[in-house]
């Protein structure tokens, strides 16, 4: 979405394919960091943006056993906003639909799900599409696949992931906020687990983590038992667990680490969690899907006008171009999964913040660099030209 208002802002045609009647997912990545909304400030949208209801959170706090910790303060960030924007991401994808829409290049089909490439030999020159009114084949001089970490696109061009792997799952579920909640973003670790509770206004989304592949386990478990563990681990949650009524309320996310080789062929481009599939670790995944839709439209924009056929170099350099910060934070997101959380979910006992842990807690000017590193990652992009 974010490509496709920049390409139709700088007067490239361009149509944004959505194979759902609407954008309402429950449990989707809402996270917006500071390095999105400098993209917003920079293309003059982010007084209309901070108007959608949202929360904002200007420090991470997190709970590991008895001990309470700031460990990250975002106030200090060379940015515009200094803070996280949480938001539905429904409300962000309107957002920029209703934006694009100015353009009369612009265009968003809903309901239209795409099922297939269309290839002249090598070079894929469109897609099949169904509707509620058919099938039928468009045609472009590009395709972009931003169909996330399962795509189909990728995987119909013969795209291949590597696969990182991941010793966790996350079980998503929400529950009431009710007054004399925590007002910031809330994590906590102790018994051998890790809860995490996101303000959404009126209510929290909460993850669990668990090991991989443990869902199974826990389900035969009973829903009293998992109710049990969050009051555990959050005590003040006793007088709302009830609302976890069964399974259906409690989604699980299959967590996944993945990197295409290669995030292009010709005619076709891949990007966000079709090029790169990333831990929930930091809720750094639009974010840095926003990053590479950036640096997409800084390198295509000017070959859309010189000529239709974008050459398979310029497919190329977007690649080069993100690679790098991708890299870098999926082996961020490695170390932290398999030497932190994998520990505290093979332990069982009170959890105790270790010495560095305390020292970030306790020493202001170091709960800047995890601000940074979250809220403006590696390689920032932006907005050049129109």
């Amino acid at each position: 979405m974010m490509l496709g208002y920049l390409l139709g802002r700088a007067g490239i045609s361009v149509t944004v394919l959505e194979k759902h009647a609407d954008f309402f997912r429950d449990f989707r990545g809402d996270t917006v960091h500071p390095s999105t909304l400098e993209i917003l400030y920079e293309l003059g949208l982010i007084n209309e943006f901070l108007k959608l209801p949202h929360s904002r959170v200007r420090k991470l706090t997190g709970q590991i056993g008895d001990t309470t910790l700031v460990l990250g303060d975002f106030s200090h960030l060379p940015v515009h906003c200094k803070f996280l924007a949480f938001m539905p991401q429904w409300d962000f994808l309107n957002f920029l639909a209703d934006q694009g829409r100015k353009y009369p290049l612009f265009q968003l089909e809903m309901e239209a799900e795409v099922t297939g490439l269309v290839f002249d030999g090598q070079r894929v020159i469109g897609v099949r599409v169904k509707t509620s009114k058919g099938e039928r084949e468009m045609r472009a001089d590009l395709v972009v696949a931003a169909d996330g970490r399962d795509s189909h696109v990728r995987e119909e061009a013969g795209l291949q992931p590597i696969d990182f792997g991941s010793p966790m799952d996350a079980l998503w579920m929400r529950l009431s906020k009710r007054a004399g909640d925590p007002e910031q973003l809330f994590g906590r670790i102790d018994f051998g687990r890790v809860f995490v509770m996101l303000d959404r206004g009126d209510y929290w989304q909460c993850a669990l983590v668990i090991p991989k592949g443990g869902f199974d386990e826990i389900r035969r478990g009973g829903i009293d038992a998992l109710r049990a563990d969050i009051v555990q681990m959050n005590p003040f949650l006793k007088d709302r667990v009830s609302e976890l009524r069964d399974w259906d309320d409690v989604k699980l996310l299959t967590v996944q680490v993945n990197r295409l080789r290669e995030w292009y062929r010709p005619g076709l481009l891949c990007i966000g969690d079709a090029a790169h599939a990333m831990s929930p670790i930091a809720g750094v995944g639009i974010n840095l899907a926003v990053q590479d839709a950036v640096a997409a439209a800084n390198i295509l924009i000017p070959e859309f006008r010189r000529d239709s056929s974008i050459p398979i170099e310029a497919l190329r350099r977007v690649q080069q171009r993100r690679e790098l910060p991708t890299r870098i934070t999926q082996r961020v997101q490695l170390l932290i999964q398999n030497n932190i959380i994998k520990r505290v979910l093979g332990s069982a006992g009170r959890m105790k913040p270790p010495l560095v842990v305390r020292a970030l807690g306790a020493i202001p000017v170091l709960q800047r660099i995890p601000a940074r590193l979250i809220g403006l990652g590696f390689r920032r992009e932006h907005i050049v030209g129109v």
